[in-house]
């Protein structure tokens, strides 16, 4: 059981928005701090250049992170309807296999009764 199951929708919805807000900060952060350690070892740009190629390499960078995110979203998608398809495929086969069981319970007592 996770954390969530138990919220309503709107605290649900409400907690996956902040959740959204906290990792996108954090992304931004991240590139921000990439984007500065790629900047330090160049030392011969003057200050506003230094600050340009910061900026781009941040961007860049929060650019790769959400491409990256949106096709972890898509393959996720992709993986859940997969696996519906086999959970609706194996509930269909349980199904299946027990009406057959209580069909062959119901002839056999048929049978039974019947030479009796």
């Amino acid at each position: 059981m996770t954390a969530m199951e138990g919220l309503p929708v709107d605290l649900r919805a409400f907690h996956n928005e902040v959740e959204g807000h906290l990792l996108a900060a954090a992304a931004h952060e991240e590139s921000r701090t990439a984007a500065a350690r790629f900047t330090a070892g160049l030392d011969g740009l003057p200050e506003a250049q230094r600050a340009e190629a910061e900026r781009r390499f941040a961007a860049e960078h929060l650019a790769l992170t959400r491409a990256s995110w949106q096709r972890t979203v898509r393959r996720g998608e992709e993986l859940r309807g997969e696996y519906e398809r086999v959970y609706r495929a194996l509930r269909a086969r349980l199904l299946a296999g027990l009406l057959l069981g209580v069909a062959l319970l119901v002839a056999v007592d048929l049978v039974v009764l019947g030479s009796v």
